[in-house]
């Protein structure tokens, strides 16, 4: 009887560990990051002519990741522009901060501080003063995505929910031109691009459509915008 009983409680022990060790793992898998370092360079197209270069960066950062890109652009009839922009973020993708600068015939720039569901804008116009700003939002967890920085789209294919698929609203903020508005993205599946394969995303605002190439581990290799005639792709 005793040796039974030590059985019983042994294996009950064991059950309890293997339940523990289950429960870890999953709540483990549960806050897997959304974000992965990630470097490259990306080539920008305007139908079919090679206008513009981006490099960009994500990274961790102290207070969650940092993503940032410059993008060198010279479309035809405008002036050369240089595009920085720096996004730092929380482990859940919600914006902490952003600064941009613009160098093209004037540099322009701004730093946003996002707390709270509110954007707080800080314009810096060459010879003028400063111009402050507040945007409200719903939720904290804004999709910032800027002209001619294509790497936030990268970001956005992190926050998109893989395990919901289907179409998921955020959000959005359009820094350069002091713009709120929102955005839907949504899973194609499996999608082919120039003989390859890639899990595709659909970006759709209020009058765009931008396509999403990822590769398995969902980092951006490419994106098109039809509309405009516009592709970007990884080197």
């Amino acid at each position: 009887m005793r040796n039974f009983l030590k059985s019983k409680i042994t294996l009950g022990v064991l059950a309890a560990c293997v339940l523990a060790c289950g429960s870890l793992a999953s709540q483990a898998q549960k806050k897997a990051p959304l974000f992965a370092a990630d470097k490259g360079r990306f080539t920008i197209q305007l139908d079919g002519q090679t206008v513009g270069h981006e490099e960009f960066e994500i990274s961790p950062a102290s207070a969650g990741w940092s993503a940032k890109g410059t993008t060198d652009i010279k479309a035809p009839d405008s002036p050369a522009t240089r595009v920085t922009g720096v996004l730092t973020l929380q482990p859940d993708g919600a914006p902490i901060s952003y600064e941009w600068t613009s160098q093209a015939e004037k540099t322009n720039g701004a730093r946003i501080v996002f707390a709270n569901g509110v954007a707080k804008i800080t314009l810096q116009m060459q010879g003028a003063r400063p111009f402050e700003q507040n945007m409200n939002f719903d939720t904290p967890l804004i999709a910032v995505l800027d002209n001619n920085l294509y790497y936030q789209y990268g970001v956005l294919a992190r926050i998109y929910d893989w395990s919901k698929r289907g179409a998921q609203n955020l959000p959005v903020l359009i820094p350069q031109e002091l713009t709120p508005g929102s955005v839907s993205v949504e899973s194609t599946g499996s999608v082919t691009a120039r003989g390859k394969s890639y899990d595709g995303l659909r970006v759709t605002t209020s009058d765009l459509e931008v396509l999403l190439y990822l590769d398995s581990n969902h980092r951006l290799m490419r994106l098109e915008v039809p509309s405009a005639k516009v592709s970007v792709a990884r080197d």
